[in-house]
């Protein structure tokens, strides 16, 4: 397949899955509920895969095991690890702004927040989740960086959507959408580090030793 025939089926496998996440929404409402959910210890772990700071912090651990120059920081793979997450933090409250979908009512309905109602306030509004985007930018990144061990990175992002749906913080399709614009995210961070595209496993900077 060319490449624009890959985009084509992601295109398209990504709007199959959003349609089918709306329609799943109020099942999801009804069903994935866990009242306790933020209280209980894996639930506190799994949300916080979805903060930010967080990932500041990991790509700090990885920027001094790797030793990486200052001015190799930006496209070093503590880099990546920093400008995937916090780009998709930035871009789902954007996209907030856009769509002004408001999180769960008590029956599972969607509202609309109007533009001309705090236009500029993403307080209240869900679609799409900002941890969830959060903790996906980071998987699809850290697949990219350490492929091998894609099912944790991926556990964890889906694990950190499963406490916002669960809590009734936010629509499972919220979580789907913020897992593909992660996605999204990701590769463009990655394209950005190497246009020419290369793939598999980025290998770790060699170490200087004094």
């Amino acid at each position: 397949m060319t490449q624009r025939q890959n985009w084509l089926v992601l295109a398209a496998t990504a709007a199959v899955a959003v349609v089918a996440a709306h329609l799943l929404d109020p099942l999801a409402f009804q069903y994935i509920r866990i009242a306790n959910v933020n209280e209980e210890d894996w639930g506190r772990m799994l949300r916080v895969m979805g903060f930010f700071p967080l990932w500041i912090t990991a790509a700090a651990a990885l920027a001094l095991h790797d030793r990486t120059p200052f001015r190799r920081l930006v496209r070093s793979r503590a880099g990546l690890l920093f400008f995937a997450s916090g780009l998709g933090g930035a871009v789902a409250e954007l996209l907030k702004l856009l769509f002004r979908r408001l999180r769960p009512g008590e029956l599972g309905e969607y509202a609309f927040r109007p533009f001309a109602e705090r236009p500029f306030s993403t307080g209240g509004l869900g679609l799409p989740s900002s941890h969830a985007l959060v903790a996906f930018a980071a998987a699809a990144i850290l697949s990219r960086i350490f492929p091998r061990a894609w099912p944790v990175w991926w556990g964890l992002a889906w694990g950190c959507a499963f406490t916002r749906v669960a809590s009734g913080a936010h629509f499972l399709s919220d979580t789907v959408a913020a897992a593909l614009v992660g996605w999204v995210v990701a590769a463009g961070v990655w394209q950005w580090r190497d246009p020419r595209g290369s793939r598999g496993e980025m290998p770790a900077p060699t170490a200087v030793h004094t």
